[in-house]
């Protein structure tokens, strides 16, 4: 018989719960035009107080928790109790300093705009 760890015992004891429900990742839209890189995800349920967005070492993390109506039983669920999780590499000439979210009905939309460095440029022609 092979001795165990610390760990393989207190797993095979009592494992600890890493969280209460499980994380699924919102369905994403990504949009881009010379301005910006926009992503717009559907998080139902989601009130602001509840959502959290990190950016660090090029990666843009989403998270949201749904919470359950409050003073209410629920009698039929087809929406299972999710938290949402979602993370993006974030692409090469975006301004990291100005990204924006907003939340309307359900829907974020994040706002990563690019550096003038990366927009296009028109360039004009003078005449000798």
């Amino acid at each position: 018989m092979s001795p165990q760890t610390s760990m393989e015992r207190r797993r095979s004891e009592a494992p600890e719960k890493f969280q209460d429900r499980p994380a699924v990742a919102p369905p994403v839209d990504v949009y881009e035009n010379q301005e910006e890189v926009l992503l717009v995800a559907d998080i139902p349920g989601v009130e602001k107080e509840d959502l959290t967005i990190d950016y660090e070492k090029g990666q843009l993390t989403i998270g949201g928790r749904r919470r359950e109506i409050e003073g209410k039983q629920r009698v039929s669920a087809e929406f299972r109790m999710a938290d949402y999780l979602r993370t993006f590499l974030v692409p090469p000439g975006i301004d990291t300093d100005k990204i924006a979210a907003d939340l309307r009905d359900g829907v974020l939309s994040v706002h990563l705009p690019k550096h003038e460095s990366t927009k296009p440029k028109q360039i004009k022609v003078k005449s000798a």
